[in-house]
């Protein structure tokens, strides 16, 4: 891997090809990434770039009801995060992460790793945390299929056989049911880069990235191999 970078999900429009075809895309707001700390063969066992993205407060003063000022460590950053970040000599930053650069030992402390690393018509994956659902029942979360709406049926939207009854008398593991939908890591391949803006840092992705809106999502070139 040789490109990669952080963003943020800003939303969806449409814009025009040279053609006149309609896109739709997704707007990312894509770096600046900072490195934060590079791994090495020596000291780690492999070789990898930590970059960190989006500033992050040290610390919050509030003040109570006295006037007096205390300090909430738990909106800001650590003594050991921040002792990480003052040793790479760069600001505290929300997240962290770590990508497998082929390139590694070209990266130094404190480089900045910018939208225009991409460019267009490159191919990317990108991997988020999706939209949560809450607890859906088995036609929207599986896709399965209803019973009979006329009436009487007293059988529409439920999930119907769960198994056989006297053999093997039980439910067979695997068998999708209702429950918790969605909030899970998705990653989607081979997203073509419509247009990059280097000077906002933004990435035009065609297509559906994802993740709400303001989520982190992770940029990186394709492992999917075209036939």
């Amino acid at each position: 891997m040789k490109k990669a970078i952080l963003a943020t999900k800003v939303g969806m429009t449409q814009i025009f090809a040279e053609d006149g075809t309609l896109i739709p895309v997704t707007v990312l707001q894509a770096g600046p990434c900072v490195v934060t700390q590079i791994k090495t063969v020596e000291n780690d066992g492999y070789e990898a770039v930590q970059v960190g993205f989006a500033d992050k407060k040290d610390k919050i003063i509030t003040k109570d009801k006295g006037g007096k000022k205390e300090i909430a460590h738990r909106h800001g950053v650590n003594k050991a995060l921040k002792g990480h970040f003052e040793k790479a000599g760069v600001s505290s930053k929300r997240y962290i992460r770590e990508f497998k650069f082929e390139n590694a030992a070209e990266y130094a402390l404190g480089n900045e790793i910018k939208a225009d690393i991409f460019a267009a018509g490159d191919k990317v994956d990108a991997t988020a945390i999706s939209k949560g659902k809450g607890f859906q029942g088995a036609i929207k979360r599986l896709g399965q299929h209803r019973g009979p709406m006329k009436h009487g049926s007293k059988f529409h939207r439920h999930q119907g056989s769960n198994g056989a009854c006297s053999s093997p008398s039980r439910v067979f593991k695997g068998k999708g049911m209702p429950g918790h939908m969605g909030s899970v890591k998705v990653t989607v391949q081979n997203l073509e880069v419509v247009r990059v803006d280097a000077e906002k840092n933004l990435l035009l992705v065609k297509g559906a990235v994802p993740g709400s809106k303001k989520a982190l999502v992770t940029i990186k070139e394709t492992t999917r191999v075209e036939a």
